[in-house]
């Protein structure tokens, strides 16, 4: 549901007034991190994670033994953890980009299984 044009005059001049009052509180509820700052978060908590996991299964191994494995379990999960938020993390538009299967550039981006598999289809043409 749209809002109106004087609710949306009114909303505009909360925000204003909201953000001379306190510059800090506006930035921080405009919501500015971006998905990859959250998935660098979730990594860099995994990460620790998996510290803790590590001085588990080392004081484990002095106390009992449940603890290490506990400690492994922690380790196993915050691993997971930091795959995947690294997987999601998109790249970057200035990045390179990938070259989907199929495609060949001629400004020399291709990668070093293309040229291997380019020079065994010309070795298989030349009968070699």
């Amino acid at each position: 549901m749209a809002l109106s044009d004087e609710e949306q005059k009114l909303l505009e001049q909360m925000e204003a007034a909201l953000a001379a009052e306190d510059p800090k509180l506006a930035h921080t509820l405009r919501g500015t991190k971006t998905p990859r700052t959250l998935q660098r978060k979730r990594a860099a908590i995994a990460g620790l994670a998996f510290i803790a996991g590590c001085g588990m299964l080392v004081a484990g191994m002095r106390s009992h033994w449940s603890l290490s494995v506990i400690g492994f379990v922690v380790m196993l999960t915050a691993t997971v953890i930091a795959v995947t938020a690294y997987r999601r993390v998109e790249p970057t538009p200035t990045g390179p980009s990938k070259v989907q299967a199929g495609q060949r550039s001629g400004s020399g981006d291709t990668s070093f299984m293309d040229k291997m598999e380019e020079r065994w289809r010309r070795r298989q043409d030349e009968g070699f």
